[in-house]
């Protein structure tokens, strides 16, 4: 197997991460991602301006890449303000973390195709 498939196969935009919000030991919303690309870290990048890393930058990732289980937008560009002003902003850094961090432990489906040794 070529390494382009193998990289597409393990860590390409087929996989899917989740993060639960959870509130009194109770799962109050579940979140869903594709792996971030590029293209879209770049897309990001320009909606953030000057603040590429910070809270602007964050906050475009979780209204970009949120997913319900069944793969529709969690939130929409008209959602900026609500969020920025009304929403405790621990949760959502919570959110925009395990977004951030998307590894192992948020994977919620595997590759499409196994991998197999030649």
């Amino acid at each position: 197997m070529e390494a382009i498939e193998l990289l597409k196969n393990k860590f390409g935009v087929s996989q899917k991460y989740k993060h639960d919000v959870i509130v009194d030991g109770e799962v109050l919303l579940s979140i869903y991602w594709h792996p971030l690309t590029i293209a879209e870290r770049e897309s990001i990048m320009a909606k953030s301006g000057d603040d590429q890393v910070g809270n602007e930058f964050a906050l475009n990732l979780m209204i970009e890449k949120a997913l319900d289980a069944n793969g529709k937008k969690l939130f929409q560009d008209g959602h900026r303000a609500t969020l920025r002003r009304e929403i405790n902003a621990s949760v959502l850094q919570e959110i925009q973390l395990a977004m951030m961090a998307s590894g192992q432990e948020n994977k919620v489906e595997e590759a499409k195709t196994d991998l197999k040794s030649k």
